[in-house]
Formats: structure tokens, sequence, C-alpha cells
């Protein structure tokens, strides 16, 4: 079975070291933390897709960037950060991008991710990258509805305390909001349904029961 751990353990120059930090045995308790900020696109009334930027935490970052400032210069710009990013995407897709969105109960594709790049400041790694949908959804269609999580919860995702959801090109009306789990039955029965699947297989959709879904509405016109 593919492990999580596969992600970003084959990161150019230190692979090495995040092979002995990215235990490969599923666990109820994150070893990395990523917290994100994403962005709903839309373009002539429709859904086209989402643009992520993803925080990494400084554990993380100071493992993934061992290396990689060629010009020795204490810095790391986009360009020693290229190669990094090209390996952490390729594996990305092996994973859905850890992305999951949903159109009433069905499940909606995404195509393959666009512009992705790494920056480094203040200490922190942070990967941005577009991820169009296979299909665009009309702005006006009910049960839209997105989650960003790690199944095996090997990688804690949250969002940002402050802005991090935005709306690029909505029509009016449109809005983006977290659904509170404890004012949703039906979120609530997932989280329950997921601490079950936690117990029966390992681990391995652990996360779902902790992810926050992200709710995308329109008023019709």
């Amino acid at each position: 079975m593919k492990r999580t751990t596969a992600v970003i353990a084959r990161v150019g120059a230190s692979v090495a070291a995040l092979t002995g930090f990215w235990a490969p045995s599923a666990s109820a308790h994150p070893h990395v933390w990523v917290t994100y900020e994403t962005t709903i696109v839309y373009d002539k009334g429709t859904v086209t897709g989402v643009e992520h930027v993803w925080s990494f935490d400084d554990m993380y970052t100071a493992m993934a960037i061992q290396g990689l400032d060629k010009n020795n210069d204490g810095t790391y710009d986009r360009e020693e950060l290229a190669e990094l990013a090209q390996v952490n995407m390729d594996g990305l897709k092996d994973f859905d991008y850890f992305t999951f969105a949903k159109l009433g109960g069905a499940d909606l594709k995404f195509a393959g991710p666009k512009d992705a790049w790494l920056e480094h400041t203040n200490g922190i790694l942070r990967l941005h990258f577009k991820l169009p949908l296979a299909s665009p959804v009309l702005a006006e269609a009910e049960g839209l509805n997105f989650s960003i999580y790690d199944p095996s919860f090997f990688i804690a995702f949250e969002p940002e305390k402050t802005d991090a959801l935005k709306l690029a090109s909505a029509p009016e009306g449109c809005t983006a909001a977290f659904i509170d789990p404890a004012a949703d039955k039906s979120a609530e029965d997932t989280k329950k349904l997921g601490e079950a699947f936690f117990q029966e297989l390992g681990g391995q959709n652990f996360g779902m029961s902790q992810a926050k879904t992200v709710a995308i509405t329109c008023k019709k016109s």
C-alpha cells in the first residue's frame, strides 16, 4: 500500500534525513504540520479549481532545505527550491494532493497541478500551487464542498487563523465557509465513522474525521 511517508521523503539532498524522520507506521498523532490558505477560483460563472499555499512546520522545513543553498548566501531562492518543489508535486500526485472535492455525494476529479513553486521566508517553507477541477462546476450548484486532509493523519492540515479562505473572480453573492461540525449532525456522524475506521483499518482514514469541510455557495440568479 502506498504510504503517506513517501510524499515528501523524496526531497533531493535531504532524502536520507527525511527517510529516518518519516516513520513508516500509521499513527493517530501527526508528525508534520501544515497550515493552509486556499483560494477558490471562478471563471465565467463557474468554479474552476483552487489555489493552495501550504506552510510547513519549522522542523520539516529545516530538514527539507538541507543542502539546497547552492550559492551559500544564507538564503533559498525560488530557483534553488525548484527541484524540491517538483519532487513534492510528483509525490503528492499519489495522494490526490490531499485535496478532496464533492458535489453533493459525488466525488469531483482534479486535473494536474499548475504553477507549483516553493518559497522560504522567516524560517518557514511554503508550497504554492494551483489545482484545477477536471470539469468546472456551476457557481450556483448546490452541495459543492472540499476538504484538505491526510487520511492517515501523518500530516496534520489546519487552516490559517486569518484569511484561510479567499475567492477569486467570484460572482456577487458567493461565499466559502468552514462547516462547524458541532452544528452539523452529518459532519459529527462522519467524524465518528472516521474514528471507527481508524480502529478497524489501522488509522488509514482517521484524518477524514479531523478534516474541516469548506462549503461553497452562491446565490441563484
